[in-house]
């Protein structure tokens, strides 16, 4: 149960699923990718996006796990189109990989969905050398739609239909440290914070999504870039808790969104057709939000941009 119910502007609210805010649509003939579909919103929004036609190809990094999720699907929907490849967002070699592979594929691309993150866990180093966060959350995506945008452009020209990135955020992107983006500073083990590493990886998530909407209107690319909020809900991000984990688990059912609930925001932002131009927006609760003003900082985006292509190009 989710305790917040009023209906917003677009007619759902927090108490919506993804089923709820998906009926009706006919997404057959699109392909998409959701990263981290293997649990969580990412499996619901995979199921979800299945249901409605979507040929979803997964991101994972446990391909066993991969596997069992596609049988559960298809199972359940017979007619459902999934695959699977091997993504680990921590390194940015898996990343390039998954990208030739798919690419090499022949596939359409559509919809991009970048949900995968780790939260809070303890200083950890990537095995590029960059905190496990802000790796994970932020780079990962950032060099997976780099390297998947001729895709999405070339798809959107050839079928005349608008391609959809979403990127996954946070509230806690409100969160992060004092100046937002410590640039000198994201692997400075001595001051690491993981509350504020993780409002910061979730910040550059907003940030992304802005500066790349901007980028792809002064192009003329049919291709909008949202970030969502999914709201904050029993998974195992809470992995790294310790006895908060138990504690989420418990009480979840009276203050926390379920999963159906978790994954509607970023299943509505896909797929709904009232959203059709909407580009550089931040949503929760399947509605508009304001997020924090450093995520509307258009000197701060273009500065993360340069400095993550960079940082990618090393």
């Amino acid at each position: 149960m989710w305790l917040f119910r009023g209906n917003g502007p677009s007619g759902f609210s927090s108490a919506s699923t993804a089923e709820e805010v998906t009926k009706g649509i006919d997404a057959s003939g699109l392909t998409a990718i959701v990263t981290g579909a293997s649990s969580g919103i990412g499996l619901e929004t995979t199921r979800v996006l299945a249901k409605r036609g979507v040929h979803v190809v997964m991101g994972i990094r446990n391909m066993g796990a991969g596997e069992r999720v596609k049988e559960g699907i298809i199972k359940e929907n017979p007619a459902a189109k999934i695959d699977a490849i091997e993504l680990d967002l921590s390194s940015m070699k898996s990343v390039r990989s998954f990208a030739s592979e798919f690419t090499s594929s022949g596939l359409p691309l559509n919809i991009l969905i970048n949900n995968a993150g780790i939260m809070m866990p303890p200083f950890t180093l990537s095995a590029d050398k960059i905190e496990l966060q802000f790796a994970t959350n932020y780079i990962g995506h950032f060099l997976l739609t780099h390297l998947l945008l001729d895709t999405m452009k070339k798809t959107a020209r050839d079928t005349k239909r608008e391609g959809r990135i979403v990127n996954l955020s946070s509230r806690a992107h409100r969160h992060s440290y004092r100046q937002g983006i410590r640039f000198h500073k994201i692997n400075d083990e001595k001051s690491y914070s993981k509350w504020y590493a993780y409002g910061q990886s979730k910040l550059a998530n907003i940030l992304h999504a802005n500066e790349l909407c901007r980028r792809l209107k002064e192009e003329g690319a049919d291709i909008t870039a949202n970030s969502v909020h999914p709201g904050v809900i029993a998974t195992n991000l809470f992995r790294h808790f310790g006895i908060f984990e138990g504690l989420a688990s418990s009480v979840g059912r009276l203050v926390l969104k379920n999963v159906e609930q978790g994954a509607s925001t970023t299943c509505y932002v896909a797929l709904h057709p009232h959203l059709k131009g909407i580009s550089g927006q931040y949503f929760s609760s399947n509605n508009l939000d304001n997020p924090d003003a450093k995520a509307t900082d258009k000197d701060l985006a273009a500065k993360l941009w340069d400095f993550t292509i960079n940082l990618i190009n090393k």
